[in-house]
């Protein structure tokens, strides 16, 4: 891969664990990403955050590391088999990621009711698809409908060999449908339709509560010492 011209974030306070610095190595905005070269740098433990692209560099703790299910290998556990098996009659439609107002009320409904302590809770319509679309990602809002009414959104990157899991949202109503868990199995199943590789779920972190549903997802690689392997603390 080509040179990428990154810059290092001032240290903040860690989001995920607490007592902890963070810092971030940023690929510069002056640098024309494409797909394709996300494709690359996924595969090296970068994510995309809008049109942001990005990996943890923090200098005293290795604690986030870059996750993807290998979608040919995947097997799914009881759990997974039930929420598959409740979702029988939801459809998926596939739309590009531009802004509908539906999806934006429903993401606020859903903010408010999950992490109502959060900024997110206050997302304008610019915070809101400025953190999940991308000027040069080839993106699309996964609609998922019960009984015909819009129930969830799944947003997803569509890169060279794989999938990657952007962001799920979902109306608080639909909450019993584990729409979160049936997003994550929809894309695994779309990746090995298309024939893709992966599917990227971005970070996990051992000792963080809302990280561990990763390690459901099996076998689970982490890219540890820049070589994915299966993570031996995921099964």
């Amino acid at each position: 891969m080509a040179s990428i011209p990154l810059f290092i974030s001032t240290p903040h306070p860690c989001n995920y664990l607490s007592g902890e610095q963070a810092q971030s190595a940023f690929v510069s905005p002056a640098f024309n990403v494409t797909t394709a070269i996300y494709s690359q740098l996924i595969a090296h433990g970068f994510r995309r955050s809008g049109d942001e692209v990005y990996r943890p560099q923090c200098s005293a703790c290795q604690q986030c590391v870059p996750v993807r299910i290998p979608a040919h290998d995947f097997k799914s556990n009881r759990k997974q088999k039930r929420c598959w098996q409740a979702n029988a009659e939801t459809t998926a439609v596939m739309k590009p990621a531009v802004f509908e107002t539906a999806h934006y009320e429903m993401y606020m409904r859903y903010q408010k009711h999950r992490h109502a302590d959060s900024s997110m809770a206050n997302s304008s319509v610019d915070d809101y698809i400025n953190f999940l679309s991308s000027s040069w990602c080839e993106t699309r809002f996964i609609e998922f409908s019960i009984a015909g009414e819009l129930a969830g959104i799944a947003v997803v990157d569509f890169l060279g060999n794989a999938l990657s899991a952007v962001y799920t949202f979902f109306d608080p109503k639909f909450s019993s449908f584990s729409l979160g868990v049936y997003a994550v199995l929809w894309q695994i199943e779309h990746a090995k339709s298309l024939d893709l590789d992966f599917v990227y779920l971005g970070f996990w972190i051992k000792h963080c509560q809302k990280m561990s549903y990763k390690t459901q997802y099996q076998p689970l690689q982490g890219l540890v010492n820049q070589h994915w392997q299966v993570l031996s603390t995921a099964k």
